[in-house]
């Protein structure tokens, strides 16, 4: 039986389970980035040395945890079909321009900072961490008018009831790889990667080459203030861009239409209309602030 590395907590849990049944039943072997340090890429550490040290065949990451350079011998063996990529509300308001002014909202992430800045100035905006529940705890214990987080963690955890409204991509691009995920696999390892190409999505996997070649080119991280979403519909690819300051006082949006089957082209060329609008300017200004 194929055995799936995946971390142990219970958005990971649920799904790398979603994976096992997908594939017609597998072991799940959980890893623990406990004690772990850096950026969210800390959370495909263990998943990946347990790979490695071949006490898994497949491992199974939120596509927007894994940095864009991965340790040699691993690959991207697939991505299945891709859950809604969008940023949601939840707390009080039927819409971003219904909150009320001042609105104390909690996010840990300088992406959606920036961009709930940059369309509503007069926000405060809170520091909040941890996994869905205790984020979700948080908004009443801290007396949040809201937070935001994924539509596809909270759908995969049957909590999407929860949701006040959706984002829309035009306030709120989301990150690079949102909603997906990543089947890992050895390189040398042909079964596992055919296994896991049985349930692939051909779409997924060019929507997320497509953000991930952004990601990469403007040599960004999981902390970086960035937003990317491609589209792929039919022949053809969209993707638009963010990139801000955390404040939200300065920032630049793009957007350009590529081919499907040329999902890292598009992408690239996206990078390239950033870099030449500021994007390196502000990115390295990001950095002077850490």
């Amino acid at each position: 039986m194929i055995r799936i590395a995946t971390r142990n907590s219970a958005l990971a849990k649920a799904q790398a389970g979603q994976v096992a049944a997908l594939l017609g039943g597998a072991e799940l072997i959980e890893v623990s980035s406990d004690g772990e340090v850096g950026d969210k890429a800390r959370f495909v550490r263990g998943v990946e040395r347990a790979l490695l040290a071949r006490e898994a065949e497949i491992g199974v990451h939120s596509a927007k945890d894994l940095p864009a350079e991965m340790p040699e011998g691993l690959v991207i063996a697939a991505v299945p079909v891709r859950e809604d990529p969008a940023d949601v509300w939840i707390g009080t308001g039927g819409s971003l321009d219904d909150v009320s002014e001042g609105a104390r909202v909690g996010t840990a992430s300088l992406r959606r900072r920036a961009q709930l800045l940059a369309a509503r100035p007069d926000l405060e905006v809170s520091e909040l961490h941890g996994n869905v529940d205790t984020r979700l705890r948080k908004l009443g214990e801290e007396e949040l008018d809201g937070v935001v987080l994924a539509a596809a963690g909270l759908n995969r955890l049957g909590r999407e009831g929860e949701v006040s409204f959706t984002l829309p991509a035009g306030a709120m691009v989301p990150a690079a790889g949102q909603g997906a995920l990543v089947l890992q696999a050895r390189g040398s390892d042909a079964d596992s990667i055919a296994a896991a190409a049985e349930i692939g999505d051909e779409m997924a996997l060019r929507e997320l080459t497509a953000e991930r070649a952004v990601v990469a080119l403007l040599g960004a991280t999981c902390a970086t203030p960035i937003g990317v979403h491609a589209q792929v519909d039919g022949g053809g690819l969209t993707i638009e861009a963010f990139v801000g300051l955390p404040d939200g006082s300065e920032w630049i949006r793009d957007r350009v239409e590529g081919e499907a089957e040329e999902p890292a082209a598009a992408g690239a060329l996206l990078a390239e209309r950033l870099l030449s609008a500021g994007a390196r300017d502000i990115l390295d200004r990001v950095e002077e602030m850490a």
